[in-house]
C-alpha cells in the first residue's frame, strides 16, 4: 500500500527556494552589468519598521447561519472544530494505483513569485525569466485542509522542533489571529474569512502562521547552502529576513453537518536579502514575494493528473 507523505510544501520549497536566491544574486550581477546607471544609486531607505494591519473587514458581531459570533474566540473556536469534523471524514481512493483512505476534502496548491526586486529596482528581463523557471521547479500537489502534510488521515503528522506535530487537527488560537468576519450565505452556509498574525520565519504548528499556513519553516541552511552566496556583513539572521503577513484563509461552512465544503489559503511572504555578494558583485539587496495558494475542492482533474482518483 502506498505511504502517501506530502512532501511538496518543505521540501520541493526549500529546494525551490534555493533556486530562487540564486536567481536573486545572479539578477544583481545581471542588473549591475547591463544596466549600471539604472542601479548605481541605491533608493534612500524608509522606514524598516514593519506595522502588522489588516487586509480584511473587521468582525461585526451578530448571528450568522443560526450561529452567534460575538468575539475572534467565537469565530477560532467554530473553524477549528470545523476543520477537525472534516478532518474526520474520509473516502475510498488509489494514489498511483495503490489503495488508499483519503480525506473527502482535498485541494490543490500554487505557487508564484513576484515583485523580484535587486536594489530596489525591477527588471524585465529577469521577470521574464521567473515564470519559466518557477514552473520547472514547483509542479504542485495534492494537499489536505491546510496545513495538511498527506491526503491519508493516518500519514498526516509532520515533524517540528516542537516534535511530532497532528496535522489530522487544527492548532490555531485566538492569539493568533489578527482579524476576522463572517458572512451569511443565505442558503445554509456561512463564510469565514480568517488573516493570522504576522510572523518572521513562521515554523510549522508553533506560530500563528504556522498554525494556519503550509509554512517554509527554517530555511537558514538552505541559505547556508548555497555557496556562491556570502554577505559582507552580518550574520544569515540579521541579512536574511523572512516576514509572514497579509495572508488569509476563506473557509466555507455547511452549518448543518459543520462541514468545510470550499476554502482558500492564500499566504504571503515577503523575503529580503541584504549584503549579499557573489563573484565580483559587492555588498547588494534585493527582494522578492512568493504567494502560495491551497484552494479545496481540487477538481477531478486535477487529482487525476496527480494519479489520485476518489471512488
Amino acid at each position: 500500500m502506498a505511504k502517501v507523505k506530502d512532501k511538496s510544501v518543505l521540501a520541493k520549497f526549500n529546494r525551490f527556494l534555493s533556486v530562487v536566491l540564486i536567481l536573486l544574486v545572479i539578477a544583481t550581477a545581471i542588473i549591475v552589468i547591463v544596466s549600471p546607471a539604472k542601479v548605481a544609486q541605491q533608493q534612500e531607505a524608509g522606514s524598516n519598521e514593519f506595522v502588522d494591519e489588516p487586509v480584511i473587514d473587521e468582525l461585526k458581531p451578530g448571528t450568522y447561519g443560526g450561529v452567534d459570533f460575538k468575539t475572534t474566540d467565537d469565530v477560532v473556536n467554530y473553524y477549528v472544530e470545523c476543520y477537525n469534523n472534516t478532518k474526520t471524514m474520509t473516502v475510498d481512493g488509489t494514489y498511483d494505483g495503490s489503495p488508499i483512505k483519503a480525506y473527502k476534502l482535498l485541494g490543490d496548491e500554487n505557487l508564484e513569485v513576484k515583485n523580484l526586486l535587486v536594489e530596489g529596482k525591477s527588471n524585465d528581463t529577469i521577470n521574464k525569466l521567473v515564470p519559466g523557471i518557477v514552473g520547472g521547479l514547483f509542479s504542485g500537489g495534492v494537499k489536505s485542509l491546510s496545513p495538511g502534510n498527506s491526503l491519508e488521515p493516518k500519514n498526516d503528522w509532520q515533524e517540528a522542533s516542537s516534535g511530532k506535530i497532528d496535522r489530522t487537527v487544527s492548532h490555531l488560537t485566538a492569539d493568533d489571529v489578527l482579524a476576522c468576519n463572517v458572512t451569511d450565505n443565505g442558503d445554509g452556509t456561512i463564510t469565514m474569512v480568517i488573516q493570522p498574525k504576522a510572523q518572521l520565519l513562521a515554523m510549522p504548528g508553533e506560530d500563528s502562521q504556522g498554525r494556519f499556513f503550509n509554512v517554509l519553516g527554517d530555511i537558514s541552511g538552505v541559505v547556508s547552502s548555497i555557496s556562491v552566496l556570502s554577505f559582507s556583513e552580518g550574520t544569515i539572521d540579521e541579512n536574511f529576513v523572512v516576514n509572514y503577513a497579509g495572508g488569509t484563509g476563506t473557509i466555507k461552512i455547511n452549518v448543518a453537518n459543520k462541514e468545510i465544503v470550499e476554502a482558500d489559503y492564500d499566504m504571503h511572504v515577503h523575503i529580503d536579502v541584504k549584503h549579499a555578494n557573489v563573484a565580483i558583485i559587492k555588498d547588494k539587496n534585493a527582494s522578492l514575494d512568493i504567494e502560495y495558494k491551497n484552494h479545496f475542492p481540487a477538481s477531478d482533474q486535477y487529482l487525476k493528473d496527480h494519479l489520485v482518483t476518489i471512488k
